[in-house]
């Protein structure tokens, strides 16, 4: 069975690593239920659980990352890996999951989450300077980015509550093979499987618009 360990929320803190000046990655656990729903454009700050919010509202938030997941077994190979613990929420995200392999659900995948909230699989979680910062590690974005494990944005499709313990339940997946993992490479550093992510119609527009332009760009 998978479910839910943990639903975290942000604490507002300093954040040297870039311009924005407060950064919410900072997520700890809070008791249920925390109310979910839809955030609207990037742009504003607003992410997907109540009491939660980004402050680099260029680059986060908005519908299509909504609510971050990150699996609790990938946060454990990590912790035994870098020799320190890691708490639920270490990642900056929203559910720390357990029983699924995030990386490895498919684009335009729905959860169902406890009775009420419906969540689809929009696209893997990009590195950025504030979480190498927040990790302390100057090398911390290539470390991420070869491991190939980011974990999941979601956008909302139906609200409601959610709470530590849910049972988190597959209740769709798209018939192409297009995982979070691979979105996640292709992206990042192999390019050469970028047309696979043109099958993969729930990720982010502007996601795809740029593949598009990538794939269209002339060679030299």
């Amino acid at each position: 069975m998978s479910l839910v360990l943990s639903v975290n929320v942000g604490v507002p803190r300093a954040n040297p690593w870039k311009p924005t000046g407060t950064t919410g990655i900072d997520k700890r656990p809070v008791p249920g239920p925390v109310a979910v729903r839809a955030p609207g454009p990037k742009g504003t700050g607003a992410v997907g659980l109540a009491g939660d919010r980004v402050y680099d509202i260029e680059h986060h938030g908005g519908d299509d990352q909504a609510v971050y997941a990150y699996a609790r077994e990938a946060l454990d190979r990590w912790a035994a890996r870098l020799g320190k613990p890691l708490a639920d929420g270490g990642f900056g995200e929203n559910l720390t999951t357990l029983g699924i392999d995030v990386d490895a659900a498919l684009i335009g995948e729905r959860w169902r989450i406890g009775a009420e909230v419906l969540l689809e699989v929009s696209c893997p979680r990009i590195p950025c300077g504030t979480f190498q910062g927040w990790m302390a590690d100057r090398g911390w974005i290539k470390t991420f980015t070869a491991a190939a494990e980011p974990g999941a944005y979601l956008r909302v499709l139906e609200p409601g509550e959610i709470s530590p313990g849910d049972v988190l339940t597959v209740e769709s997946r798209p018939e192409h093979d297009v995982t979070v993992a691979l979105a996640f490479r292709a992206l990042t550093a192999e390019p050469e499987l970028l047309p696979r992510l043109l099958v993969a119609d729930a990720l982010p527009e502007e996601d795809l618009a740029r593949v598009r332009r990538r794939l269209n760009a002339p060679t030299h």
